[in-house]
């Protein structure tokens, strides 16, 4: 069995809250020796954003397992003068703040590349290095609104409806981020030269925005909310209510699934109704009501589990993590106090474990500083110094 596949990867991370700290974690878990750093203001706010063990959120202890902390103050001229030290022998840096907020504290990626070729910069932000908006604040909520993906969320008639998946934060600030650092860090490996890798949350979440796109292109117009393919218009692709105010993922789209679903409910007639429009969808969608909202969702998820036909129940959380699939597949892992889901990728030859739990504001600083080459007498001054 070999170690994580990023055994031997040295992380800077200067995040804090979801997206960045996201992407770290990721790394940290694939075997990075990801450093965070925190400041000697508020650090991870993080930390106290909700209950958890020992009045550390559930949150913060999560995204920032296996990962070490470092307290820097990046302001003060000693500070400044540690992080580009450890820079020099770090693989990878990623930071969220403002366009030009990192150039200012002398840390931009340019400072880096002069004294790290190799260095690989991410640099996390809603709408990225350039443009209008680059110094514009924003949440998820902005993104998703901005990027057209807001206004099909919801049903016919309806408002937008606000997902509590952070869509742009995770799809765009965690995983987009992390498949930008692993492509510059391959390249910097072959080639000798880092990148700069320059992630918009806004524009990860436009770039997968891809059905309202294809019917632009299509038909020179976006169906309205509620109504296209995906989100209600075909009554083989909806969510549909149960006796017991439960619901059931409904999703028989193609026509060999379809007549599955017909053949195992005994409506043979339903066939032919298959990618149906209009008038005839609608009706067709009432009488699926009429059927689904007769039983409840332990009826309906029996009935369908031994049917290959695309239709599941809608769980809630608590429910999924008890799914004998997830559990199958180690999908959650107790550690530090908390239920905390694992990575979900699974490689061979590796077996994900928590080596670390979540540090501490810079509980292994004198750790990390004495690995980077820094004497006893240094890392005493910076101290001295409040500098760590």
């Amino acid at each position: 069995m070999r170690g994580g596949p990023l055994t031997g990867v040295r992380v800077l991370d200067l995040t804090r809250l979801l997206p960045g700290p996201v992407a770290t974690l990721h790394l940290a878990d694939l075997g990075a020796d990801v450093i965070k750093i925190e400041d000697h203001g508020a650090g991870d706010y993080a930390r106290f954003l909700g209950d958890g063990p020992a009045g550390v959120s559930a949150f913060y202890r999560s995204v920032n397992r296996n990962k070490r902390g470092l307290r820097l103050d990046l302001k003060h001229s000693q500070g400044l003068a540690a992080f580009l030290r450890l820079a020099c022998g770090a693989d990878i840096v990623v930071e969220s703040f403002r366009p030009g907020v990192s150039d200012r504290l002398g840390i931009g990626y340019q400072a880096l590349r002069a004294l790290n070729p190799q260095i690989v910069y991410c640099a996390i932000t809603g709408y990225g290095q350039s443009g209008p908006l680059a110094t514009v604040a924003g949440h998820d909520l902005n993104y998703i609104g901005l990027a057209g993906v807001l206004d099909q969320i919801g049903v016919d008639g309806g408002p937008p409806a606000i997902p509590n998946l952070q869509i742009g934060d995770l799809l765009g600030g965690a995983m987009s981020a992390v498949m930008g650092i692993l492509a510059a860090l391959f390249d910097a490996r072959r080639s000798g030269q880092g990148r700069l890798v320059d992630v918009a949350m806004s524009e990860a979440v436009l770039a997968h925005n891809l059905f309202p796109l294809f019917a632009l292109q299509s038909s020179a117009v976006v169906p309205l909310r509620g109504t296209d393919l995906l989100s209600g218009g075909d009554p083989g692709y909806r969510v549909y209510a149960t006796a017991d105010g439960r619901y059931m993922a409904v999703a028989p789209l193609e026509k060999k699934f379809w007549e599955v679903f017909c053949d195992a409910l005994g409506r043979p007639d339903w066939k032919v109704l298959h990618g149906s429009r209009g008038a005839t969808a609608t009706a067709l969608a009432r009488e699926l009501e009429h059927l689904f909202a007769g039983r409840d969702q332990a009826y309906w998820a029996d009935f369908f589990a031994g049917v290959d036909c695309c239709v599941t129940p809608v769980l809630d959380v608590a429910q999924a993590l008890e799914h004998p699939q997830f559990v199958a597949r180690g999908m959650t892992v107790r550690s530090d106090g908390v239920t905390q889901y694992a990575p979900p990728v699974k490689l061979s030859g590796w077996v994900f474990a928590v080596e670390r739990v979540a540090p501490e504001c810079g509980e292994h600083s004198e750790e990390v500083l004495r690995e980077a080459g820094f004497s006893a007498s240094e890392i005493h001054c910076l101290r001295e110094a409040s500098i760590i």
